[in-house]
């Protein structure tokens, strides 16, 4: 059984068609399978689309409303786009173009950054390259030869839509689209562009500068407006979003915008007690390690974490202490061990402590017998 079809494209029962286009095209940016990596964004993006084809139909949306997909699959409809506008209005709501006649946008693309913890930390401004597909240098994105003109296209007649007729459950449904033959233009070169084939596009390497903000983290996009391919002829150019990539740090590990580290002593370090210094992006820390700490202990260094994208605060430091037991003593080591263990023979072990921190670690599932 599929989710509420508004459910799913965030909108309430009586958006409208252009409310409901809107969310569409919102939402199948973020999980297109271009732009999202995430392997559950493919189907999340038809879960999406199946919802569209349905809501945006009236006739087919009237069917749900009354009988939900239940009356929808009665009537002998099932998903797969076959109403889809053929496929093109679901290519040309995610990649910009909200008409269905005239030229459409160009598509966005996606590229990938690569940055260190100490980059994500105060922001960077890198330099990305990438294949798009640019207005032809040789005609100015025209698509007609220097110095010659346009006719009317044949195929629509100047209109720059065509019609089509399709059978459905529901009778006969009249579609219109972008003329295939001029691309919505309603025109065509007299002499096409050489370069270019008349498209008005060619395809290049374009290098951009982009500004990563301080505090991004691994998996989230930059949009720069109106870098990615250029539209059809007299359409604007679609958007490119940089997918950053934040290494893995030797040392710290990033948890929201907190930093968390672990500090290693050994078992006469954690019994005395010492002082540590800890290097973060945010700079050098002292952390004071109190005599007789325990595993697991964390000593949090307030405001020493990553900036929050977002605003001006920032995450804290966490050190988790782990001590270190030798696997092997020398005979000198093993003899002040055993002086050691003999002096403290008769302190009582902390048992309820001990059961404290495993009911801890396990999440509070454990009880005592």
């Amino acid at each position: 059984m599929p989710r509420d079809y508004y459910e799913v494209l965030e909108i309430e029962r009586g958006a409208d068609e252009q409310e409901i286009r809107r969310a569409f095209r919102r939402l199948a940016r973020e999980f297109h399978p271009d732009v999202n990596p995430d392997p559950a964004a493919e189907e999340q993006f038809k879960e999406l689309a199946e919802a569209y084809e349905v809501l945006s139909d009236s006739e087919r949306r009237g069917v749900y409303d009354r009988y939900g997909a239940d009356g929808l699959s009665g009537q002998g409809w099932s998903p797969g786009f076959d109403g889809f506008a053929n496929f093109g209005d679901l290519f040309s709501a995610f990649f910009g173009g909200g008409q269905q006649g005239g030229p459409r946008q160009g598509g966005d693309l996606a590229v990938g950054v690569d940055l260190t913890l100490e980059q994500a930390f105060s922001g960077a401004e890198p330099e990305v390259e990438y294949a798009v597909l640019a207005e032809c240098e040789t005609c100015e994105g025209k698509g007609a030869e220097p110095g010659t003109g346009f006719t009317s296209c044949e195929r629509c007649g100047g209109a720059g839509a065509v019609r089509s007729v399709q059978r459905s459950p529901f009778g006969q449904i009249v579609r219109e689209s972008a003329c295939d033959a001029c691309s919505g233009a309603g025109r065509v070169p007299e002499v096409p562009c050489g370069d270019c084939k008349g498209t008005g596009r060619t395809e290049s390497t374009q290098t951009v500068g982009v500004e990563i903000p301080a505090g991004i983290a691994d998996g989230q996009r930059v949009r720069l407006s109106g870098y990615g391919n250029a539209g059809d002829i007299g359409a604007p150019r679609g958007d490119l979003y940089v997918v950053v990539r934040v290494a893995e740090d030797d040392t710290f590990l990033r948890d929201g915008d907190d930093l968390v580290c672990v500090v290693d002593l050994s078992v006469a370090t954690a019994a005395l007690g010492t002082k540590i210094s800890l290097t973060p992006p945010a700079g050098a820390v002292e952390v004071e390690i109190p005599a007789g700490v325990q595993p697991g202990t964390v000593l949090s260094s307030r405001g020493k974490g990553m900036p929050s994208v977002h605003g001006r605060r920032h995450g804290d430091l966490r050190a988790v202490v782990a001590i270190h037991v030798p696997e092997q003593l020398s005979d000198q080591e093993r003899e002040l061990f055993e002086q050691l263990q003999a002096t403290l023979s008769d302190q009582p072990a902390k048992k309820a402590g001990l059961f404290d921190r495993i009911r801890s670690a396990l999440g509070g599932n454990v009880s005592g017998g």
